[in-house]
């Protein structure tokens, strides 16, 4: 308060010492006008013959030799009286870009028109607004940035929508010209826009940055209803928000001024609304990273939730070109105990996932709307799958993440989604190894999520051998790569092998030894698996004894129905099925026949 109150008195002094020396001083005073607390001692004759306010107010206090007069609310305070107090007094000054805003608006307020003098400050100021102003977009740009300071009275004027007006004329006029010079002719003598070649009449989006936000806004909803280029709005709006979004850390650096950390950011709300409310609805012109900064920004400051519902429309209508660091959005709610935010990320994929397919009305659906996106393709199914399988993988060693949360994000795309489910396993492994108090139901259910059919090989060896699933979903596995070992055992017969296989570049020699090796790794890979469902009888042997001592004869009943009821080699409903075991032995007589059988 000391250090304001100094720099008011400094400003009085200044301002009372640059009033002495253009004011005449053979003629004392006999009129004292206050704004904002300075004094200007003046005259009434130079006052009142331009002024029809003054006018009024001299004529009202006609009985004192020195009148006292306060102007109350006068726009442009004190600095915007010294110049009409100038002007009344036939002191030349500059009209500029700086202070035309200020002199229309005190010359308003002082009722300086045509009515009490000729070519007075109003009609003055007027001109130069109209006929060098808003013909120059700099310059209207200036004036706007002046306007901030003197609202509502600029836009009672018409100050701030003649701006508007100049700057939007004078961006279309540059967008134009800018087109005729990509303008070239093709290879069958037609005349095309080159779209790769660089728009050089943005030139504007630099100027505009400086505008405060609710002016900002003006400019940019005129040029979207004056057809300018979207991608150009959208350049804008990027330049700006990186401009408006990075000042914080000079208003965190302050030290014991908690009100301006809060107002700056009740400021980065508002920029943030601003900016997504004046997002381009055309698709692909807002880059995808853009739109997650926006939407971590919204989260951050608890933005509106339309503005992030928004977001999240908009991001999940072009999920298919995200990235993992794009998804990996910090949880900034302190009611959850997550690292990252789930529960955003799961609505961005219902959004994606829901895509509805009625866009007769818009082409290529092209446009963003609230019932209008086209439903994605397969291309961009397989890769979100894919982006999810990896961003499960990554939060899944969240020891605070419910495995609610974890299936809700797996099963939030459609079934045919996914060609391989490699990347789900890998996911799931990682949750089942940090999470090692899951239940067997929660177990379960998660495995559930797998089709072990569309494992590749490497994952299904894995899986088969992989302690942490339960054991129905081992069982399935080893059905699955059995079956895989009796399709690769009968597409390794010589007999099915004909023409094709003994191919002009290899000898029958080569041949056969190359079947030879085949047979002997099938042999191989057909022992190891009937070891372990040896093992695996063995311990469903030992459970059955182990329950026998404890009396829990309904258990080991239901046990040993459901261990019945699983399927190893095929069908089973034929009486004369026989054990895993026999079944082993027999493939096991058919590979060493075969093997005899190239041999001769």
């Amino acid at each position: 308060m000391d250090k304001q109150q100094q720099q008011l008195s400094f400003a009085k002094c200044s301002r009372q010492q640059r009033c002495s020396e253009w004011m005449f001083h053979d003629v004392r005073s006999d009129i004292a006008i206050e704004v904002n607390g300075g004094s200007f001692p003046l005259h009434k004759f130079p006052l009142v013959s331009r002024c029809g306010r003054m006018r009024k107010l001299v004529a009202e206090n006609r009985g004192s030799d020195i009148c006292r007069i306060e102007l109350l609310n006068l726009p442009g305070g004190a600095e915007s009286f010294e110049l009409a107090a100038k002007f009344c007094y036939c002191i030349n000054f500059e009209i500029t870009s700086a202070n035309v805003a200020q002199l229309l608006c005190v010359s308003d307020y002082l009722e300086m028109t045509e009515e009490f003098s000729s070519n007075n400050l109003g009609s003055r100021t007027e001109e130069y607004l109209e006929s060098i102003v808003c013909k120059n977009l700099e310059m209207c740009v200036a004036v706007l940035q002046q306007c901030e300071n003197l609202l509502p009275f600029a836009d009672e004027l018409k100050i701030v929508g003649r701006c508007i007006d100049g700057i939007v004329s004078k961006a279309c006029v540059e967008q134009i010209a800018s087109s005729f010079s990509r303008l070239e002719y093709s290879s069958s003598g037609r005349l095309q826009m080159n779209r790769q070649a660089k728009c050089e009449g943005d030139w504007w989006i630099e100027d505009l940055s400086g505008l405060r936000i609710d002016l900002y806004e003006r400019v940019i909803t005129a040029m979207k209803c004056r057809g300018v280029r979207p991608e150009s709005i959208g350049e804008s709006l990027m330049n700006y928000a990186q401009k408006e979004l990075t000042k914080k850390s000079g208003f965190w650096n302050s030290s014991n001024q908690p009100n301006l950390v809060t107002e700056f950011s009740g400021h980065e709300r508002l920029v943030v609304e601003s900016i997504v409310s004046l997002l381009p609805v055309e698709k692909q012109v807002i880059p995808i990273t853009f739109l997650f900064g926006l939407l971590r920004k919204s989260v951050m400051l608890d933005c509106s939730v339309a503005c992030r519902l928004d977001l999240e429309r908009r991001i999940g209508s072009q999920l298919d070109v995200a990235t993992l660091d794009d998804l990996l959005i910090p949880s900034f709610c302190h009611a959850s105990d997550t690292l990252f935010d789930v529960d955003t990320v799961h609505r961005i994929l219902v959004k994606f996932s829901q895509q509805d397919d009625s866009d007769d009305d818009i082409e290529d659906g092209s446009l963003f709307g609230s019932d209008s996106l086209g439903s994605p393709s397969q291309t961009a199914l397989v890769k979100v799958s894919k982006l999810v399988d990896n961003y499960l993988a990554e939060i899944a060693p969240d020891a605070n993440l419910e495995v609610t949360k974890f299936i809700a994000i797996a099963k939030s795309l459609p079934s045919d989604a996914r060609t391989a489910h490699d990347g789900l396993y890998r996911a799931i492994d990682v949750y089942l190894k940090a999470h090692q108090g899951l239940s067997d139901t929660d177990k379960q259910q998660l495995c559930r999520l797998i089709d072990f059919q569309k494992l590749s090989q490497e994952a299904g060896s894995h899986a088969a051998q992989n302690e942490r699933l339960p054991l129905q979903s081992m069982v399935q596995v080893l059905y699955i790569e059995q079956l895989r070992l009796r399709n690769a055992l009968s597409n390794s017969d010589p007999d099915h092998i004909n023409g094709g296989a003994f191919s002009a570049a290899m000898s029958p020699r080569d041949n056969y030894a190359s079947l030879r090796r085949e047979n002997r790794e099938l042999k191989l890979e057909l022992t190891r698996l009937r070891m372990r469902l040896n093992d695996l009888e063995k311990e469903q042997v030992c459970m059955k004894k182990n329950m026998e001592k404890s009396e829990s004869n309904n258990f080991i009943s239901s046990f040993s129905k459901k261990l019945g009821r699983l399927n190893f080699f095929g069908s089973s409903s034929s009486r004369g099925s026989s054990s895993p075991s026999q079944n082993s032995q027999r493939m096991d007589t058919k590979v060493i026949e075969r093997t005899v059988t190239s041999a001769v």
